[in-house]
């Protein structure tokens, strides 16, 4: 067809092409134009020196610093819990996009298991699903270690059954409570046993291993009592293994973090609970947030060691995870937790630059807590 066209003619249709692509240019360059200046959403933020806040579109925003991140150099470790992992490991991942030269290693270790070795000073930064509880204050006491104590997101401890599980849609407390107490050890066994409109089924049980910040804020929640449980289920400090045993049992019957749950959502099938007032509630960031969901609702979070918080790489990490350059990642499905309200950011924020040492929960985990002590 265009072998037919005279020479004028081509001429003119091309112009016409070339000033119809530099209109559509035009066009593009302006949306992107009116993009950066949206207006910022409203609240106070927690952002890095020099920051711009975040759009109302909720999307990070690269640091103002950047070109000081790129020059940073060092090594972070980390440890602690896998509920608090996901944020962590996100967190560290987002940092080096601008200090690659900075090298974060996240271990898995549980709570417990991590305060051991932050309190013997092996580590940087403990993640914890829950307080640092008096005899860990101890412990690092004896050892000289201190710390500044930050939390850094919501997360809803979810029960989990497998999707061909369909009779389990809700469980009060106190079905739990049967289920997980130390005298179910060896006899409650089964479906039926639980609820008489249960099916005669074997129930497998899946949880937090004993040095999983999850298994105490649990125990203590359902049962009454950190540490009073049943041992004679599957047990781990990884989350993904417990996933992965609960997804391929229709009698599995499991308990942990919200983000394994959202990670999984084609796996898993959540159970929601009574708070014994007859009224079911699913855990989710609306029901987290607003403390609904109780009594498994809590905030999750971050220990940084004094001596590590002088280091250059490691405020400029901290300060990062606390900045809009990472919170709003906080709720995506890559990472499946609630962040904290801008407010809370910006306190929790100015706590780490102040240096303040110690803890606000001075008897441990507390079922049901908030965090306006950090507003004071």
């Amino acid at each position: 067809m265009l072998r037919n066209v005279r020479g004028g003619q081509w001429a003119f249709l091309f112009g016409a092409l070339v000033a119809l692509i530099a209109l559509v240019a035009v066009a593009c360059g302006g949306d992107d134009d009116d993009t950066t200046k949206e207006t910022p959403a409203g609240g106070s933020t927690a952002t890095m020196p020099g920051d711009k806040p975040t759009t109302a579109a909720g999307k990070p925003v690269p640091p103002a610093n950047k070109d000081e991140l790129a020059k940073l150099k060092g090594e972070i470790i980390i440890d602690g819990s896998s509920t608090v992992y996901p944020v962590t490991a996100a967190a560290a991942e987002e940092f080096r996009k601008y200090a690659k030269d900075v090298r974060i290693s996240v271990g898995i270790s549980g709570t417990g298991g991590g305060f051991k070795k932050f309190c013997n000073g092996e580590t940087d930064i403990q993640d914890a699903s829950r307080p640092i509880d008096p005899k860990e204050v101890d412990a690092c006491k004896a050892k000289g270690i201190e710390y500044i104590e930050l939390p850094v997101a919501y997360d809803g401890l979810s029960v989990v059954v497998s999707p061909k599980n369909t009779w389990a849609q809700c469980l009060t407390v106190a079905e739990l409570k049967k289920i997980w107490e130390p005298d179910a050890q060896g006899k409650i066994t089964n479906w039926k046993q639980v609820r008489d409109s249960f099916p005669d089924r074997p129930l497998k049980l899946y949880g937090a291993g004993t040095d999983s910040g999850t298994f105490d804020y649990f125990t203590q929640a359902i049962n009454g009592k950190e540490k009073a449980s049943r041992g004679d289920y599957q047990a781990s400090e990884d989350d993904n293994i417990l996933v992965q045993g609960v997804s391929g049992d229709e009698n599995a019957l499991g308990y942990f973090g919200y983000a394994y749950y959202v990670e999984n959502t084609g796996k898993l099938k959540l159970v929601a609970i009574d708070n014994n007032n007859g009224k079911c509630v699913l855990p989710s960031p609306e029901t987290i947030k607003s403390g609904e969901y109780q009594p498994l609702s809590r905030p999750i979070f971050i220990y940084v060691r004094k001596e590590a918080a002088e280091r250059p790489e490691v405020q400029a990490f901290v300060k990062f995870y606390l900045s809009k350059s990472f919170t709003p990642i906080i709720p995506t499905k890559e990472v499946g937790y609630i962040p904290l309200t801008d407010e809370l950011y910006a306190a929790i924020t100015k706590r780490f630059e102040a240096k303040t040492l110690g803890t606000l929960f001075p008897n441990g985990g507390e079922v049901g807590a908030t965090l306006d002590r950090y507003l004071k």
